[in-house]
């Protein structure tokens, strides 16, 4: 899959989870992807961005899905 590729399927599941966390008045906005170190890297917005649980939706929520989607996604981090 080109590098290309990768990013629009990235924001395609992005886009997929999106409307849970903007339920809890939250948002993600997708910033960039680090192909050679396999990294996608978001911006937590809305309440996401003081809520203690945050790391935790980042990694279990969304890293798990995009790792899922996507096998060449090592990490996600918010920027």
């Amino acid at each position: 899959m080109s590098e290309k590729n990768i990013e629009e399927k990235i924001k395609k599941v992005l886009e997929e989870i999106r409307p849970s966390l903007q339920a809890d008045g939250g948002d993600i906005e997708f910033v960039e992807w680090d192909a050679e170190r396999g990294i996608v890297k978001v911006s937590m917005m809305g309440m996401c961005t003081h809520c203690p649980m945050s790391q935790i939706t980042l990694k279990e929520g969304v890293e798990a899905e995009l790792k899922k989607a996507i096998p060449d996604v090592k990490e996600v981090i918010k920027m």
